[in-house]
This record gives C-alpha cells, sequence and structure tokens, in this order.
C-alpha cells in the first residue's frame, strides 16, 4: 500500500512539473527566445531531482526545502531559487498549506499550544501572516480540551494521595510541568492542573 501511494504522489508531481515545463515553453516560444536555456537546465536538474526526493519524505517549508539544497555548495544559490520557483508555480510548494496541515496534525496527535506551535512554523521560515491564518484553526475551547486531557493524563499516573502540602505542591508542580513543556500559558495551567489534581485526589479518596 505505501509503495503505491508514494507512486502515486510521484507520478503527479512529475504531471504538474511538465505541464510547467510546457508552460514555459509555449510563453518562449511565443515570444520567438530559444525554448529552453540547455546550459541553465543542466544545472537545476540534479537541484530539482533532489528536491523531489526530499519532498516524496515528507512536506516542507519553502524555505526548509532551501536550507536543505544549500547544503550542497556546489549548487549555485540562483539556481536554487529557480527550482523553488518552479515547484511554488507547480503546486508542489505552499507555505501556506504546509502551515494550516503542520498545525492540524501537530495540535491534534502531540497536544501542542498555539505558542508552540507558531515557534516551530516560524523556525521553518513561514511568513508570519501564514502562521496567523494556520493557527486560526485553533480556538480557545480546543486549547483548554488539549490542556485540560494532558493533565488528566499526568494526574492519572499518581497513585497514591497526597499525606501533606509539600506532596500536592509537588504533584502540582509535575502536573504543571507537563503543560508548560507544550506551551500553554502559566494561569491556565495552574487551574487546570488544580482541577485535574482534584479529580485524581477524589478517585483516591484523598479529599
Amino acid at each position: 500500500m505505501a509503495d503505491r501511494s508514494v507512486t502515486a504522489e510521484q507520478a503527479e508531481q512529475a504531471e504538474k512539473l511538465e505541464k510547467l515545463r510546457a508552460a514555459m515553453e509555449k510563453v518562449a516560444a511565443e515570444g520567438g527566445e530559444p525554448i529552453i536555456d540547455a546550459d541553465a537546465e543542466a544545472v537545476k536538474a540534479p537541484i530539482r531531482s533532489r528536491a523531489l526526493r526530499l519532498l516524496d519524505q515528507r512536506a516542507r517549508s519553502r524555505e526548509e526545502l532551501r536550507g536543505r539544497l544549500a547544503e550542497n555548495e556546489e549548487w549555485p544559490p540562483a539556481a536554487i531559487g529557480e527550482v523553488l520557483d518552479d515547484l511554488t508555480a507547480s503546486g508542489l510548494l505552499d507555505d501556506a498549506h504546509f502551515a494550516h496541515e503542520w498545525v492540524r496534525q501537530r495540535h491534534a496527535a502531540r497536544g501542542k499550544s498555539r505558542m508552540v506551535l507558531d515557534r516551530e512554523l516560524a523556525d521553518k521560515g513561514i511568513a508570519p501572516h501564514l502562521r496567523a491564518e494556520a493557527l486560526e484553526q485553533i480556538t480557545d475551547a480546543d486549547e483548554s480540551h488539549i490542556a485540560r486531557a494532558l493533565a488528566a493524563k499526568k494526574a492519572g499516573t499518581i497513585s497514591s494521595p497526597p499525606t501533606d502540602r509539600a506532596a500536592r505542591d509537588r504533584d502540582l508542580r509535575r502536573v504543571v510541568g507537563v503543560l508548560a513543556r507544550r506551551g500553554f500559558a502559566q494561569g491556565m495551567s495552574m487551574v487546570i492542573a488544580r482541577e485535574a489534581l482534584d479529580a485524581r485526589y477524589d478517585e483516591l479518596g484523598a479529599r
């Protein structure tokens, strides 16, 4: 199943690139210019091949892909830029779509907060307005739901009721720490952590 999926994706990418190449040739032909600069194409071919292999592995932002291609110091930055432009024009590189999917997947699957996701997207070179648009998927209710689920899961690992205030504070720090590492606001984290611990203590008969 996985092999067929990859093959289908590669075929789609090849078709898009072929359409792009045909359109470029048509424009050049109508203007009486040479259809293809053979020397330029020779330089871009290995860059394009490497870029497509990287995109086959997983989706990437434009800046992330630029960084990977630039690891080969023999490839001119201008040629890399042209390949990235070609891939963007063909729809194989789309920072808006990349940001949207990054937020959707990592918020649901990994419990990341908006703050952490915004930082991750910034690290991948996504423009501020595209980050803001992608993060609109996450509502305050979504943030609260994820934080409560994480807090309840951590609180559920407590196997015995606290014997004193110091033990309660230790439990609180542990639960708040889980939320802090996901980037949730401190005030909200404290409230949700206390609620999760109170519920757990009730289960343990400690209140």
